[in-house]
């Protein structure tokens, strides 16, 4: 499970994303935080994984806590990532932020889809840095891909954000596999393009292909949410 730290002086936007977290499986929220000193105390209390960080803080910024964690925490083998979320379009405090190890910068306002998507990347992201052996370009570059995805124009030629969405929601929320023509079914979008999001999803490190052999014929290539 991915320990998750909600941090926002806003009750309720704390109490949305809390939510949000709860929903998605292999996450579970560990505490919440509506100042710089009670977030530093969970965060040395539990430990958490992750840590949804707002900037605007009444006691100190977000930036401070993150500071003041990496400095204690420089020698130790354990590090929290952290999630900046926040209204604050400064670009001083982004480099301050990228430059202290953010793995993302939220601007609100934004849908919990982009913030959904975001823990789903970094889920696959870590699921990945978990594994054991040497890294190729490749493998690096996919790594910073989904911890700091690109904007929805450097999607590949002829794919929309929008049926990226869409195709997504379909296999996350079905058990199980399905084929490019079920997805085609269910989101009303041609099998053809259906496969395209689906390939560009395994590709993104999503979802992945499995390919089922039946006793003739061309093996069926079924399509499973892994994020």
């Amino acid at each position: 499970m991915i320990r998750v730290l909600v941090v926002d002086d806003d009750v309720r936007v704390a109490r949305n994303h809390q939510g949000l977290v709860e929903t998605l499986p292999g996450f579970t929220v560990v505490g919440v935080a509506h100042t710089a000193a009670t977030a530093l105390a969970q965060i040395r209390g539990h430990r958490p994984d992750l840590v949804l960080l707002d900037l605007h803080l009444p006691d100190a910024s977000g930036i401070e806590v993150m500071r003041t964690l990496r400095a204690a925490a420089a020698d130790d083998a354990r590090r929290t990532d952290f999630l900046m979320i926040t209204a604050v379009r400064d670009i001083a405090q982004v480099r301050d932020a990228l430059h202290g190890g953010a793995v993302h910068y939220l601007l609100k306002p934004f849908p919990l889809s982009a913030l959904r998507d975001q823990l789903e990347r970094y889920a696959v992201a870590r699921r990945q840095m978990d594994t054991e052996g040497e890294a190729t370009q490749q493998d690096v570059d996919r790594l910073f891909g989904l911890l700091r995805p690109p904007g929805g124009r450097s999607l590949p030629k002829g794919l929309t954000s929008a049926t990226v969405d869409l195709v997504a929601g379909v296999l996350r929320d079905t058990d199980g596999d399905l084929s490019a023509s079920d997805v085609a079914e269910r989101s009303g979008v041609s099998r053809v393009t259906a496969r395209r999001y689906l390939e560009h999803l395994c590709a993104d490190g999503r979802a992945e292909l499995r390919m089922r052999y039946g006793t003739a014929g061309r093996p069926e290539h079924r399509y499973r949410w892994v994020a």
